[in-house]
């Protein structure tokens, strides 16, 4: 419903007297109480049933309080305690319409809810309206009197006395008027203050400090309705602003906010309901106990609110605070004191109890703050240790020597710094953070210790790795009876170098004997399986390096130049010593050898490969092969490089891809040869010389046969220069004849036009010389001219042709 369009009501205690806390948080929320603040109001209206109360805060506040139906008799309308907002009146202003009084539904004897609902609208109401009828001014029980009474005297000892508006609504006014009224009611009042005990301190205090008496008179609304609606309008305005300085509403040091109203009443409903023995008026316990509670509150909510202890709990979340526990202790002080001196006349038990509540409160408020400062004591000493730690690492302190003594500086700087955070009144132990600061030091220094030995190790690995691999590579690349042998040696000196340099550097650590004996061990056998790791990489390329190395026997002489194959090199003799050469390689490749133990693998690879291979044709039927097994004799798998097998499948490998070379070496042999003798065997010489007698005679006795001959035999001299045959058949005879077949035809025109150049040259000279030839024309001259010309043309550009001439 619209706060301002309707009026929005509840019933905040029903008849059986239970709070009702669902339909008071429904009830603030449909009207937005919580946001009022303390700019709030609560009316109550309190008197004898069906005396109109409900009818007159209907019209007064717009309200929708249920009235009684005079045409069906008079009896209880209103029960319990009802809550509703004023609609139009500002500010947000609540009342609470009561249970009539002395009603026939209770009975005589059942007043105990009378008097609780009473008191409690005495104790949440700033105005209390106190609704009663004109005739029954002067009499004792119908103006409620004795109720009055009792509730002046429960609220002086029950909470904390404030000054509140009484305003007794005098209905159906007779012709008596007011100023005569309003004497006899306010002696009435003070006679019922005067009555009531009252606290020594309060003894002689006046009714005029707790209590603003305001008496209205009201026509009937029965027999003066429009005259009651107008007063009951005037009456209207007077609780506009009545918060305000000057307002209606009394004195509001007590008053809660108004988000916190449900729970206000609720607490205050219930003091009053648990109060089985206060049959009104309540006795000095209770009194205490609430008055008390409010005290330790104020003071609780002094202390959060004190502006220094706002700036140290803000301060306190990003650091330490230097004098945080005199400063708080201090305030402590403060608050404590001040409670002291507010709670003195109170039952001195309770007094006691509630300020140990207080304290206990205060401590609790503070703790977190104060774990937060030690929270922040214990990560700034950790920082400042780490700090301490690396520079004296870093300056060259010893491990164990810098560790120990920034552990005991930097513990002793905690501990100043959670001296100086202790709070006086707290017995709180600081024990568990020391002692997570010291596990979170030892922490750090363990790790520390781990990577500088992680780094130690590595650096000395890393030495190895440079020591080892490029020797251990060199001398397994040149695979002779010393490579292990200086493999181990190698070995055993880089690795004695390592071990007494970590050993060296361990000592600063202060660690045990055998932790120092497994990490020197370890880097032993690191050196150790860096050859190993080598050693097995290498063997995966034997095959290359066997290649490579029969190669270079194979192809370069002893003084390295590149082999030109004659008929003097014993190929077999080098192919044997070359193969022998891969042979070593791979008996040295074959198995890991540190341990100085003598094997032998060269000498079964040599009978199993090499001098057996001549033989196998013929024994292989009586003899076992030495390399049939996957492991070899005196050595272990675990040292096994290449298996029997494996050599035996790399050897028969390797032979069949270096047969090509041999092959090339035998050809190119046999060429050399056949290139340096061109002439035909002697037997071939003599069959030619029988077999042609007769055609050589012919030869003899015919001159013109011989100078033909001899004519052939210049023209070949010529083409056996020109084409240098002894050069072209050096590589072979089919690639000497299929060079020389391209070049023939070329080199014969060459030689015929070289032929013709020099016959035109003689005949130039010999027409030069002849004076005697007859006078020509100048188209002759002309055309001798181009004749000559292009004679002259040819020759300067070697062309097979010339011009023609009638004179050629």
């Amino acid at each position: 419903m619209d706060n301002e369009s309707g009026p929005c009501s509840t019933q905040l205690i029903d008849g059986d007297g239970d709070f009702n806390v669902v339909g008071i948080d429904h009830f603030m929320k449909e009207v937005k109480l919580a946001e009022c603040g303390l700019s709030y109001a609560v009316v109550s209206i309190m008197g004898p049933q069906s005396s109109g109360k409900s009818t007159l805060l209907n019209h007064l506040f717009s309200t929708n309080f249920r009235e009684m139906d005079a045409f069906r008799g008079r009896s209880q309308t209103t029960k319990g305690i009802w809550l509703a907002r004023c609609v139009g009146i500002e500010p947000c202003t609540l009342v609470m319409d009561l249970e009539g009084t002395d009603g026939r539904e209770r009975g005589e004897d059942d007043t105990t809810f009378e008097k609780q609902s009473a008191l409690f609208a005495l104790a949440v109401s700033d105005i209390v309206l106190i609704n009663m009828w004109c005739h029954d001014i002067g009499r004792e029980q119908a103006a409620n009197k004795p109720l009055l009474k009792t509730v002046f005297q429960v609220m002086m000892r029950l909470f904390s006395p404030r000054k509140t508006t009484l305003m007794f609504v005098i209905r159906d006014k007779t012709r008596t008027p007011l100023e005569n009224l309003e004497p006899i009611l306010r002696q009435d009042i003070q006679k019922i203050w005067d009555s009531v005990p009252k606290p020594q301190v309060h003894k002689e205090t006046p009714l005029s400090e707790f209590f603003n008496v305001e008496v209205v008179a009201l026509s009937s609304f029965e027999e003066k309705e429009e005259q009651f609606k107008e007063q009951v309008a005037c009456l209207r305005q007077r609780f506009f602003h009545s918060i305000a300085p000057g307002g209606l509403a009394g004195d509001r040091r007590a008053v809660v906010p108004a988000s916190g109203f449900s729970f206000s009443g609720q607490q205050i409903w219930k003091v009053i309901k648990e109060n089985k023995d206060l049959d009104l008026p309540a006795h000095k316990v209770m009194v205490a106990t609430v008055r008390c509670e409010e005290i330790a509150n104020e003071r609780f909510s002094s202390f959060a609110e004190n502006k220094e202890w706002c700036e140290i709990e803000e301060a306190a979340q990003s650091g330490a605070i230097p004098g945080f526990g005199k400063t708080l202790s201090s305030i402590f002080d403060s608050c404590l004191s001040e409670y002291d001196a507010e709670a003195t006349y109170f039952d001195e038990g309770v007094r006691s109890a509630k300020r140990k509540n207080l304290e206990e409160k205060l401590l609790h408020r503070v703790q977190p703050t104060f774990q937060s400062i030690l929270g922040h004591l214990r990560s700034g000493t950790l920082d400042k240790f780490k700090d301490a730690f690396d520079k004296a690492l870093s300056s060259g302190e010893g491990f164990s020597s810098a560790a120990y003594g920034c552990t005991q500086s930097l513990m002793s700087i905690f501990d100043e710094g959670c001296a100086d955070a202790v709070i006086q009144q707290a017995k709180w132990d600081t024990s568990k953070v020391r002692e997570k600061l010291v596990q979170d030091i030892e922490i750090h220094i363990a790790s520390v210790r781990g990577i500088k030995l992680s780094e130690l190790t590595a650096r000395y690995e890393a030495k190895l790795n440079d020591a080892l691999l490029g020797p251990v590579d060199a001398l397994l690349d040149s695979a002779s009876d010393d490579t292990w042998p200086a493999i181990r040696k190698l070995l055993r000196r880089e690795t004695q170098g390592a071990v007494s340099g970590l050993s060296s550097e361990l000592s600063s650590f202060d660690m045990d004997e055998k932790t120092r004996d497994i990490m020197l061990a370890k880097l032993e056998d690191y050196a150790r399986g860096v050859v190993e790791s080598k050693a097995k990489e290498e063997a995966g390329r034997v095959l290359f390096r066997m290649k490579d190395r029969f190669t270079t026997m194979f192809s370069h002489d002893s003084d390295s130049m590149p082999r030109v194959w004659s008929g003097q090199d014993d190929i077999k003799a080098i192919t044997k010593v070359a193969r022998s050469a891969s042979l070593k390689l791979l008996s040295v490749m074959a198995a890991i050898r540190l341990d100085d133990e003598a094997d032998d693998i060269e000498s079964t690879l040599s009978l199993a490969l090499v001098d057996g291979t001549s033989s196998s044709t013929n024994n292989s039927l009586t003899i076992s092969d030495p390399l049939a097994s996957s492991t070899w004799e005196k050595v272990p798998s675990s040292k096994t490089l290449l298996s029997p097998l494996q050599c035996k499948s790399l050897w028969r490998q390797f032979k069949a891809e270096t047969e090509y070379t041999i092959g090339q070496a035998i050809a190119a042999q046999e060429a050399g040869k056949r290139g340096n003798n061109w002439l035909p065997p002697p037997w071939a010489i003599v069959a030619i010389l029988v077999l042609g007698f007769n055609e050589l005679m012919t030869l003899l006795r015919n001159p013109l046969y011989f100078a033909l001959l001899f004519v052939i035999f210049l023209v070949s001299k010529a083409l056996w220069v020109q084409l240098d045959i002894p050069n072209e058949f050096r590589h072979g005879a089919l690639p000497g004849l299929l060079s020389v077949s391209s070049r023939l035809v070329p080199t014969v025109m060459n030689l015929l036009r070289k032929l013709a150049e020099e016959g035109e040259v003689a005949a130039t000279g010999d027409s030069q010389r002849n004076t005697s030839l007859p006078p020509i024309s100048y188209q002759s001259e002309v055309e001798m001219s181009s004749t000559a010309s292009s004679r002259v043309t040819s020759a300067e550009h070697g062309t097979e042709y010339s011009s023609s001439s009638k004179y050629d």
